[in-house]
Order: C-alpha cells, then structure tokens, then sequence
C-alpha cells in the first residue's frame, strides 16, 4: 500500500505519517465490502464511535505512561503544556491538553491575514475552474457541506476558495479563530462519523459532506474585523470525535463561552476542543477576497512526496504540516471593501 507523506512546513522536508487502525480503515472503506455497506454504516454510528472513544481514552488509564512516551517519539513538545504532563491520569487528558499558545504558537502582526485554526496537515484548493489550484467536488460537496438549507450561504461561497486542516490523534485538539469578526451564524448538521484517514477520505465520495458537523458563519468586514469578507468555519467529527465542545475564550483559556450568533470573536483565540482522535476543520472564502501563501500552494504539487490523496484524483495532492495560528492567506489584491 502507498505510504501517506506531508510536507513539514518549517523545513520543506518530506515525512511518513504513521496513520492509526489503517488496517482496519482500509477494510471498512475497501471496494470488497461494497455489499456490506451495513458494516461501514455500523462502524461510523455515533454509539460505536462513544463507545471506542471511551474505551480508548477514557478508562485506559494504565496507558498514560505509555501515551506520553509515544508524543515524545512523535516529536510532541510537552513542554508547552499548561498543566505538567505528570499531572496527567488518562489518556483524554493527554489529548485534550491546554498548550502555552501565546507563547509556542506566535501570530503574524499584520491584521489582514488569516491564519491556520489547529495544529494539522492543511490542503488549500479553489472551487473556480479557472483557478491554477481548482479542485472540484474532491473532498465536498459545497451545498451539501454547507446544507441545503443555507442556500444564502452556498450562494456567498461558490466559485470561492477553502483549505482543509486534518488533525491527526497526537496534535493539540483545540481549535482557533483564523479571522476576527462577528459571528453572522452558526448551526449543527447532523450525519455519520467516518474516519478521517486518507484511505477513507479517497474511498468515499465527498466523504467530509457525509460527516456531523458545526458550522460558524463569521463577517469580517465589520468594525474591529480583518476584512477578508465572509468565512465558513466547518468542523466535522470523525471517528471517536462524538463531541465538538464550543468554547471560545477572548483570554487565553479562561472564562470560556459557547458560541452564538453576534459574537464578536478575535483572531487566534480558542475557539472549541475536538474530543480524542482525528477530525477535519475546513475554512471557505468568498472568491477573490483572499491569496493563500505561497508555500501551501507549491507544496500541494511536490512530485518527491507520496500522498494517498493522488489515489483516485487527477492530480496528486500533498498536505502541508501547519501550526495553529500560523500565516494562511492575506487579502488579495483590490479585495478590500
């Protein structure tokens, strides 16, 4: 099988990801179990989805020693925790740890610049065919990402540029606000809760459409925003992640609240905590009111590195390790309003 290779953005050098349960993934997403589907349906039902989450994380205990020793060989600094690493009793703990982000996560100084919303492996695209970085309906659907329901939203989004930041287990799970602005929405679309892993991402069919996921609509042209128009935040469970706890704080992690409509919310602050494994966050610009940074779109193309996602697709497509808070796209040219 092809192993899965992303592209660390410090250093332009290519690396293995070790992708958890692939023997399993690759068997529940395999074309020998097309006249099983119900075994696919079962295995990403919310019930089984709690029941290993808690399992694994939950009252394995006995594990933390050796969770902790497995983060340090991923090259996890637990240095930037906020609670000692000994403090930890379970691995749930260890996952959903708090990180010095003010201090290890440092944010560009210019205001018109979004920036990457979790620790993660990022993919940049475009929905206009006319667009050197198009992608077309590879890893969504728009509407049906979106819901047909929020046709206001499709409309404000088609034909306009997304990236797609996938969080592996080990990362830091919480995620942060890429633009200030006001909250204009924010919903829950209900749906299945597939693994986030390349082999099932490539063996369904717009596979982050089908997912649970909450949406938050935010208006950046307002007083106090950065300008960049309207962005869809699109978080999307997957397997073992039954949760998204909303809960944005303006300082650091303290006083937290959940988020509703007319919220103002800042750049860079946390936003919500995926529960233990690996989820998707997706971001959608309007078009022409952004430029991704040119490192993210170069890297997408890097015929060095091996990436599942060239498995099914016209076009090989290679992510980019990103950290939280880090450059994701300035205002393009002329886009201001």
């Amino acid at each position: 099988m092809l192993n899965h290779q992303y592209i660390d953005r410090h250093t332009q050098q290519v690396r293995d990801e070790k992708l958890y349960a692939d023997r399993v993934v690759r068997a529940l997403y395999s074309s020998s179990l097309e006249r099983a589907a119900w075994l696919t349906r079962v295995a990403s039902s919310q019930w089984i989805s709690d029941g290993l989450a808690t399992l694994n994380y939950s009252t394995l205990g006995s594990q933390v020693t050796g969770m902790l020793r497995f983060l340090r060989q991923s090259g996890v600094d637990l240095t930037e925790c906020v609670d000692s690493p000994e403090s930890f009793t379970t691995v749930r703990e260890i996952f959903e740890r708090k990180i010095r982000y003010w201090d290890c996560r440092p944010m560009p100084a210019y205001d018109s610049m979004a920036v990457c919303p979790a620790d993660s492996r990022a993919l940049v695209g475009s929905l206009q065919e006319t667009s050197t970085i198009f992608i077309k309906e590879k890893f969504f659907d728009l509407r049906d990402l979106l819901s047909i329901d929020r046709e206001p939203w499709c409309e404000a989004f088609t034909g306009g540029d997304f990236a797609v930041f996938r969080l592996t287990p080990e990362k830091y799970h919480y995620v942060h606000i890429p633009e200030s602005g006001i909250v204009e929405d924010f919903y829950e679309i209900r749906g299945r809760y597939h693994s986030c892993n390349p082999g099932a991402v490539i063996s369904l069919t717009n596979p982050l459409s089908k997912n649970r996921r909450v949406v938050t609509i935010l208006n950046t042209d307002v007083d106090g925003g950065d300008g960049l128009g309207l962005i869809a935040m699109v978080e999307v469970v997957a397997l073992m992640v039954g949760q998204i706890e909303q809960c944005y704080s303006s300082d650091r992690y303290c006083e937290p609240e959940p988020i509703e409509r007319g919220m103002f919310v800042r750049r860079g602050q946390p936003k919500s905590l995926f529960r233990p494994g690996s989820s998707t966050v997706i971001l959608l610009f309007q078009k022409g009111r952004i430029k991704f940074a040119p490192d993210l779109i170069s890297n997408r193309f890097r015929a060095d590195a091996q990436s599942r996602f060239s498995l099914g697709f016209n076009q090989t497509i290679v992510e980019t390790e990103v950290a939280v808070r880090s450059p994701l796209a300035t205002a393009a040219k002329g886009s201001e309003v």
